[in-house]
């Protein structure tokens, strides 16, 4: 925030260094001070992200706007962040016509007009404008790049080579083949969905769609089969229940491979990811905002915008996004419910969130594994283990034991039993989750640090444990697990190398603190050992029977507490 007031009070000077020099060595009376106190609210309106604030003040203060046009895209950027495209575009025609527009946001969006009213010859003066404010090395180049091969295919009908950008290129290839209506364009989206690196799932969609539009029906729920029920993303989900209801015209009602608008949405969309990956909401947000411009029947990639203002905490904008998921498609409209009640649990607490998440299930039309797979998790976050048992069981009869997910589940129902001391049960979910897939690093650090703390299988646990870190040699719980073993088996130099590297990585985490304060108690460091007993004690995340036993380790000492 303090750099955010340090960006805008260095604006504000600018400017005011400007306009006086502006006044002094003209006639033009347009400047007024007393629109300055709006146009700085504008300023810092739009840094803060309050976009819809923002375009009030600029509104305000237009002729600062055409007097100062190196202002004038912050105004554009809130007309877009606000989703509102076409009067972002209008405005820039209107200037344009008295000041040459010359940044690359603005360039881009009267490009991306003329693309979406199909006026390529158009497009291409755009492009050439935007070719010259260009900065090289960043993804505008490669923004500029993707447009002007695109632009040539809408006008020639042909394919057009695009500049290497990895797997990004392959993207590209694949709809410009669909574009063009080349069978090729199946192998290339099912060459993606099977890329090794990378989660490049997304393509099952457009792969089904292929299918679907070719009438291979029977291929399509095929490959629906495969699908898995749990683990997959929205989109794919969403499609395979499509697929399984026979719902063949739904993925033409959202994406059509021959409308240029559609293929240009998708792109902005994975522009829109690129962003996102990067943490850069606001740019993804304005991306994700074009990519909905040009094809809004494709609302669940309005998704993405979701995640990005619940990253931002930004509840209102969230709320307004989420309503574009309807009961109309229940996987979607399961994520919105998800996202509400997290929302609700955070103003309101458990109780309410619980009470709006029950009378919405009750409006479910449908119900997939997913959804039950959720459900526990959430009850299981709350503690309320009986109940998150009930709804793995639900999702366990639902899925195959051929599945990854079906251990996955094992693993979370056993977690349950264990937190409800229920042992043997939980010993047998966590054997045959291991049984079905074995060496989880998780499964295996879960099951060991069960056993080490109910003292049992001591040697077993510490292979296990060291089976888990050799996978997973960065994770300060599997750390913890691997130090706490080597402190039971009497090991207390190893213990405290092990220990103090999970508290590097977790220093407010209690249970560690407490670990680490036996073993340097152990090690005869009695004065360090209360230190981190204490800071143990303190911690937000400490229940009751823990602050318990540390506050008799401080009063007696490690020995006579236990």
């Amino acid at each position: 925030m303090y750099v955010k007031i340090l960006k805008v009070l260095f604006i504000i000077i600018t400017f005011l260094y400007h306009s006086s020099t502006f006044s002094k060595t003209t006639e033009n009376k347009n400047f007024n001070q007393r629109y300055l106190s709006k146009y700085f609210s504008a300023l810092v309106s739009h840094e803060n992200g309050d976009n819809e604030l923002a375009i009030n003040y600029f509104n305000s203060t237009k002729s600062f706007l055409r007097i100062y046009p190196n202002y004038f895209d912050q105004y554009i950027n809130s007309l877009v962040l606000d989703n509102k495209v076409p009067q972002a575009i209008n405005q820039i025609k209107t200037f344009d016509r008295k000041n040459n527009v010359n940044n690359f946001q603005a360039n881009l969006l009267l490009t991306i007009d003329a693309l979406k009213n199909n006026k390529f010859k158009k497009a291409n003066i755009h492009l050439s404008n935007m070719e010259e404010i260009l900065i090289s090395s960043s993804y505008e180049k490669i923004i500029y790049q993707i447009l002007k091969s695109y632009n040539q295919l809408f006008l020639d009908k042909k394919i057009y080579n695009i500049e290497n950008y990895g797997k990004l290129s392959k993207i590209l290839l694949a709809f410009q083949h669909c574009y063009l209506d080349d069978q090729k364009s199946i192998n290339y989206f099912a060459e993606l969905v099977n890329l090794e690196s990378g989660d490049y799932s997304r393509y099952l969609f457009f792969y089904l769609s292929n299918l679907i539009r070719g009438k291979e029906y029977d291929t399509a729920k095929i490959v629906s089969l495969k699908i898995e029920p749990i683990t997959s993303t929205l989109l794919i989900l969403q499609s395979k229940n499509w697929v399984d209801k026979n719902d063949f015209d739904k993925f033409s009602e959202v994406f059509s491979c021959k409308s240029e608008k559609d293929i240009l949405a998708e792109i902005f969309f994975l522009i829109s990811n690129l962003y996102s990956s990067q943490d850069d909401f606001n740019m993804s947000n304005f991306y994700i905002n074009i990519s909905n411009y040009l094809n809004p029947k494709f609302k669940f990639n309005l998704s993405l915008a979701a995640e990005n203002y619940y990253l931002m905490n930004k509840t209102s904008e969230l709320k307004d996004v989420l309503k574009n998921f309807n009961d109309k498609e229940s996987i979607y409209y399961w994520y919105r419910i998800k996202k509400e009640f997290e929302i609700l649990k955070e103003s309101s607490g458990e109780e309410k969130s619980l009470i709006f998440l029950n009378s919405k299930l009750q409006n479910l039309k449908f119900i997939s594994p997913k959804i039950y797979f959720d459900l526990g998790n959430i009850h299981k976050s709350l503690k309320q283990y009986e109940k998150s048992i009930e709804y793995f069981n639900l999702a366990l009869e639902r899925i195959s034991k051929k599945s990854d997910s079906y251990a996955d589940i094992l693993y979370r129902r056993g977690g349950s039993y264990e937190r409800m001391q229920d042992f043997e049960k939980a010993d047998k979910d966590l054997l045959l989750s291991l049984e079905l897939i074995p060496n989880q690093p998780y499964v295996l650090n879960y099951l060991a640090y069960s056993w080490l703390e109910r003292k049992i299988k001591i040697n077993q646990s510490m292979n296990m444990l060291l089976n888990a870190y050799n996978q997973k040699k960065e994770d300060p719980y599997i750390i913890d697990s691997v130090g706490w073993a080597y402190y039971l088996t009497e090991d207390y130099v190893s213990a405290e190398k092990y220990l103090k590297n999970a508290l590097l990585i977790m220093p407010d985490d209690p249970i560690v603190n407490d670990h680490y304060g036996d073993v340097l108690w152990k090690l005869n460091m009695k004065l360090q050992a209360s230190y981190y007993w204490k800071a143990a004690i303190l911690s937000d995340e400490a229940d009751k029977k823990l602050k318990t036993n540390i506050n008799n380790k401080l009063i007696f000492g490690l020995n006579k507490a236990q």
